[in-house]
């Protein structure tokens, strides 16, 4: 069974390319930034104030709707697909302080804000992939970083063999804990949101560091666990979390992660992980093309 999903993530290099050939505004980086988002785009959020650094902060959508305060010389930028949830709210409230606003959304979307960046056209798989990295994409454009290497990565990425034993390997098991380090840990939190959405399994991603600190306690060898294997020295903590998660019994798949700089990692390393949770969801009688957060406003 072929998924639209698959062809989604396929288009990926052209869909980068193509955000990559846009003019964006560039955001201040001696002024505060607030990137805000829900789901998929608050991870690309943090991804974006990780890239930017101290004092950039990601905050939810909702928490920063109806509970954080902006500053009349913040830059805040709202990251949806859609444009639809708690996106216009964030605006008004950026406007209503005096801050400068930024919208990030997919095309056609309908937002309010000082400049508009579109990403790519409404996704025909209900589990997203395309605008999560054409929003990573746009957001690092606008910090100024050098993105111009990513289309080739991406190509190299989709045609990368399909990650089919290891979704044998995990076929059986629930839930499924994803982990990684620094960056990689926000694609482990996408990566778990694209397992769950697309095979109707628990997945739950976490940094490598705080699932040595309490959760080992609930692992066992009916579980599954993916990993992002650093692209930096982590201090050995991958290492020993690898040979510990052996020890309990726990299924460990590692994905295969193209060399690239810290910059692009997060838009390079996601793929595996997306292909796997198309792979997992054909053994399973999962379906990301119609996943089942129906019920729900997209992010």
């Amino acid at each position: 069974m072929r998924f639209r999903y698959d062809e989604q993530i396929e288009s990926q290099p052209d869909a980068v390319l193509a955000v990559l050939e846009k003019r964006v505004p560039q955001l201040d980086l001696s002024r505060p930034l607030l990137f805000s988002g829900q789901g998929s785009s608050f991870f690309a959020a943090r991804v974006a104030a990780a890239w930017a650094g101290y004092p950039a902060q990601a905050v939810e959508a909702h928490d920063l709707a109806l509970r954080g305060a902006i500053p009349e010389e913040a830059q805040v930028v709202a990251v949806s697909h859609s444009g639809a949830g708690f996106t216009a709210a964030i605006l008004r409230k950026a406007r209503a302080a005096g801050a400068q606003t930024f919208a990030v959304c997919g095309e056609g979307a309908r937002v309010d804000a000082d400049a508009v960046v579109a990403t790519c056209p409404p996704e025909r798989a209900q589990t997203h992939s395309v605008s999560y990295v054409t929003a990573l994409t746009a957001l690092g454009k606008m910090l100024g970083l050098d993105l111009g290497q990513a289309p080739r990565l991406l190509r190299d990425a989709v045609a990368a063999p399909a990650p089919i034993p290891e979704a044998g390997r995990l076929r059986e098991k629930q839930p499924v804990l994803v982990t990684g380090f620094g960056l990689d840990a926000i694609a482990a939190a996408e990566a778990a949101l694209k397992l769950k959405e697309a095979t109707f399994k628990w997945a739950e991603g976490l940094p490598v560091e705080q699932v040595l600190h309490g959760p080992l306690a609930a692992l066992d060898e009916k579980m599954g666990a993916v990993l992002f294997p650093p692209g930096q020295d982590d201090g050995g903590r991958y290492a020993l979390l690898r040979s510990l998660l052996g020890s309990l019994g726990v299924e460990v798949i590692e994905l295969s992660i193209l060399p690239c700089s810290e910059a692009l990692r997060p838009l390079v390393s996601i793929v595996p992980a997306q292909r796997l949770a198309a792979e997992l969801a054909r053994l399973t009688g999962g379906d990301p093309d119609e996943s089942r957060n129906v019920a729900y406003p997209p992010a």
